[in-house]
This record gives structure tokens, sequence and C-alpha cells, in this order.
């Protein structure tokens, strides 16, 4: 858990300085976030692996945060040696925030088939979010 910890907080370092290897595929997600102390979270959107795209659905619930905001992610996807490995339940550490239409952050995930999505956000709503949550990433 604590390489997990430092994998996720650890500074500005690009993928390869973490040792993820070459990008496998590339996600988006969208997401209606919901915090006060607790938080939880419901939505879907799609990964792209080798050349095709496969509709997903994310959930989740978590600690840290006061809000509500509508998600979207976008990003790479690295340790995914076949597809099979993607669902299942991902850690997740945040930070970011939103006013209005201008919140941003950054997503780190990983779950225990080492598969690791690096997501850039965009908020729209009112929300400061500073946790961890368990997301659990499945088909459609």
């Amino acid at each position: 858990m604590v390489s997990l910890v430092t994998l996720l907080l650890g500074g500005p370092a690009s993928a390869q300085q973490r040792n993820l290897g070459p990008p496998t595929g590339k996600v988006s997600i969208r997401q209606l976030q919901v915090a006060f102390i607790g938080s939880g979270a419901i939505g879907g959107g799609a990964l792209t692996y080798r050349g095709k795209s496969y509709g997903i659905t994310v959930g989740g619930l978590g600690v840290g945060g006061i809000g509500a905001s509508r998600l979207q992610a976008t990003g790479t996807v690295y340790g995914l040696t076949q597809r099979e490995d993607f669902t299942g339940a991902y850690v997740q550490l945040r930070e970011g925030w939103a006013v209005g239409d201008q919140g941003r952050g950054r997503l780190w995930l990983r779950n225990s088939n080492g598969v690791t999505l690096r997501l850039v956000t965009r908020r729209q709503g009112l929300q400061l979010s500073l946790g961890a949550d368990g997301v659990l990433i499945g088909w459609k």
C-alpha cells in the first residue's frame, strides 16, 4: 500500500519515470460526484484498447470533500496486457476543485492487475475534494 500511495502522490513525474512502461490504451469517463465528508460517484465512459472501443461503467464510494459536481476525465492506460484485466476495483487518490465550469484536477487509479489510469479531469459544479476512494469499473 505504501508503494501505491507513493505512485499516486509522487511529484509531477512522467509515466515512464514512474516505471509504468508505454501507454497501452486510452480511457474517457463521465461521472456525477456528490460529497459531504463521505463521497459517492456514478457514471460511465469508454476504453480504447488495440483499436477497439469498449463501453464501461464507473462507480465508487470514498471519503473527503464537500459539494457536488460533474466530472469528465480523459487519460492514458498503462499495464493493460489483456482486456479482461481492465475491470475491477481501483484505488483512487484525487485532488481538484470545482466552482461553476472552471474546475480541474487529476486522478491516478490502479487495480490489483497492475493496470494504471492517469487521468486529467474537468469538473462543473461546486465541490472541493481531497481524499481517497474505491472505484469499481465494469463493462456496459
